[in-house]
């Protein structure tokens, strides 16, 4: 079975097509002029590797109003007086790997905690592809990662979205991430032929926009 570990590639190929590209945070390859120039847009960034998962190496970023930067970082949140000093840091969070950065999204949570949602879909013997679960992932309280290996609690998606939605807008919310998810296994498919199980990690903002965080073509 094919699996793709390069979340750029993957992202990338979604933004090719206009109905999914919607769904997709913007996002560039890492390099401290791409990253000043999100922070500027956008305010909230993350930066993640490439390669890589549960998690591990993931940061946001804010640039406070008072041009300030404040970045988390597994536990630990922190604050610098400029973007050279954030750079600096980053450096070293980053070492060798190579990263992108992708335009944060403010996402809805439960209890003050973010919330996001995995539609796994999995390839059947006779060729048809199927979603066999939705789920949501409430993060430990004090991280902004869900992932379960970094503290994250599962929920059944429909409950969660029922917590933060009408019953009307959480199940027109979980159709939305069901027919994206489809759209997009059609695309990967094409694209990446071999493939047989994938994970989308979708986010659904405080005002209620859905979101593709990243794409998992080995998903637990």
């Amino acid at each position: 079975m094919r699996t793709v570990a390069d979340k750029w590639l993957k992202l990338r190929a979604l933004r090719s097509h206009p109905d999914i590209a919607v769904h997709v945070p913007d996002m560039r390859k890492y390099s401290d002029r791409n990253l000043q120039a999100m922070l500027s847009e956008y305010r909230l960034v993350v930066i993640k590797p490439l390669k890589g998962t549960g998690g591990s190496g993931v940061v946001k970023i804010e640039r406070l109003p008072d041009g300030r930067y404040r970045y988390h970082h597994n536990y630990r949140v922190a604050t610098v007086s400029s973007f050279r000093a954030l750079a600096s840091r980053l450096r070293r969070i980053r070492g060798r790997r190579r990263y992108m950065v992708q335009q944060g999204i403010r996402l809805a949570r439960i209890h003050g905690r973010p919330v996001d949602y995995r539609v796994k879909m999995v390839k059947q013997q006779n060729g048809r592809w199927r979603i066999t679960a939705v789920v949501a992932r409430v993060a430990k309280p004090g991280r902004f990662v869900t992932n379960l290996c970094r503290g994250g609690e599962m929920w059944r998606g429909s409950a969660a979205l029922r917590r933060i939605f009408s019953a009307r807008a959480a199940k027109l919310k979980k159709e939305t991430m069901r027919g994206v998810a489809r759209t997009s296994t059609q695309l990967l498919e094409q694209r990446y032929p071999g493939i047989g199980s994938l994970g989308y990690d979708f986010g659904i903002d405080r005002k209620g926009s859905v979101w593709i965080l990243e794409v998992n073509t080995r998903p637990h």
